[in-house]
C-alpha cells in the first residue's frame, strides 16, 4: 500500500531491481490481480510474502454478521497460505452501530480468536492483532495498545497469535516499549511496520502516514527497542498517504528505501 499507485507486476519488478526481498500484501490488489496469479509472480520474483493485510472487524453484535466475518476471516487465512505468508494482519474492529461498550466488543474479539487460531495453525499462518491509535477505536479498532492487543494474544498460544508493532499507531504510548519486550519475550511479535507521524494530520487521518524521517517519530529508538526484544523478522515500511501515491510509485519505493537504510 505504501506504493499503492503501482501495479502488482510493476511492484514486483520495482522490488527485485532494488533489492527489497520481501513485500507485505493487501487483499483487495491481491484480489484483483488473482490470488493464484499472484502468487505465481511473486514466486517466481523470489521474494517474499511477509504479511497478508487483513483480517478482522470481529465486533458485530448480529449473529449473522458476526458468521460472515468468521467466513470472511477464514477465507483471509486461506489466502494467506497460498500467498505463503504466515502471518494474517488483524484489525479488529469498532464498536457496533449504537453500543458504547468497548470491553463487549474487544470480548467478542477474543471468542472469534478462539475459532480462528486453530485453523490459521492447521494452514501454517499466525493471527497478528495490529492495535490502531485510540482515534479510530469507534468505528476502526477497539484495540488501541499493545498492552490491549497482548492481552487477547496471550489467551492463545504464541503459534497461532501474536501482535503487530506499528510505530504510527503507539509511538506515542508510554507503555509500549515494556508491552514490546514482553511480547517478545513471548514469541508474540508477528510483524513490525514503521511510519511516521506528521503534524499538522493531512486531511483523513487514515491517510495521513508520513514518510520515514518527515515526523516525530524516534523510528531508529523503535527499532531498538523491537531488535532488543529478539524480533529477527521483516521489517515492513506502512505508508498511507495520498500526497505520496500522487507522485511517481517507482521514485517513492527508492525513497522510502533510502530512509529505511539511514536510520539513526
Amino acid at each position: 500500500m505504501t506504493v499503492k499507485q503501482l501495479s502488482l507486476p510493476g511492484l514486483v519488478d520495482a522490488c527485485v531491481r532494488l533489492g527489497v526481498r520481501g513485500v507485505g500484501l493487501w487483499r483487495e490488489p491481491v484480489a484483483e490481480y488473482g490470488l493464484d496469479a499472484t502468487a505465481k509472480l511473486v514466486r517466481a520474483a523470489g521474494l517474499e510474502v511477509t504479511t497478508l493485510c487483513r483480517g478482522g472487524f470481529l465486533t458485530a453484535l448480529d449473529p449473522a454478521d458476526r458468521a460472515a466475518a468468521l467466513a470472511d476471516n477464514r477465507a483471509a487465512i486461506d489466502e494467506a497460505a497460498t500467498l505463503g505468508t504466515d502471518t494474517l494482519v488483524l484489525v479488529s474492529g469498532g464498536l457496533p452501530a449504537g453500543s458504547k461498550d468497548l470491553v463487549g466488543a474487544r470480548e467478542r474479539v477474543a471468542e472469534a480468536l478462539s475459532a480462528l487460531g486453530p485453523y490459521a495453525a492447521s494452514r501454517g499462518v499466525r493471527l497478528a492483532i495490529e492495535p490502531l491509535h485510540p482515534m479510530f477505536a469507534s468505528d476502526r479498532c477497539v484495540v488501541s495498545t499493545l498492552d490491549q492487543a497482548l492481552a487477547l494474544a496471550s489467551r492463545f498460544p504464541p503459534s497461532q497469535v501474536g501482535v503487530v508493532v506499528d510505530t504510527y499507531h503507539v509511538w506515542w504510548d508510554d507503555t509500549a516499549p515494556a508491552a514490546v519486550a514482553r511480547a517478545g519475550a513471548a514469541g508474540r511479535i508477528h510483524a513490525f511496520q514503521l511510519a511516521d507521524w506528521v503534524t499538522p494530520l493531512p486531511a483523513g487521518v487514515l491517510k495521513g502516514r508520513g514518510q520515514l524521517g518527515d515526523g516525530c517519530v524516534d523510528l531508529a529508538r523503535w527499532r531498538s527497542l523491537v531488535d532488543s526484544a529478539g524480533y529477527a523478522g521483516p521489517i515492513e515500511v506502512e505508508l498511507f498517504n495520498e500526497a505520496l501515491w500522487a507522485g511517481d510509485g517507482v521514485a517513492l519505493l527508492h525513497q522510502t528505501a533510502h530512509r529505511f537504510t539511514t536510520l539513526s
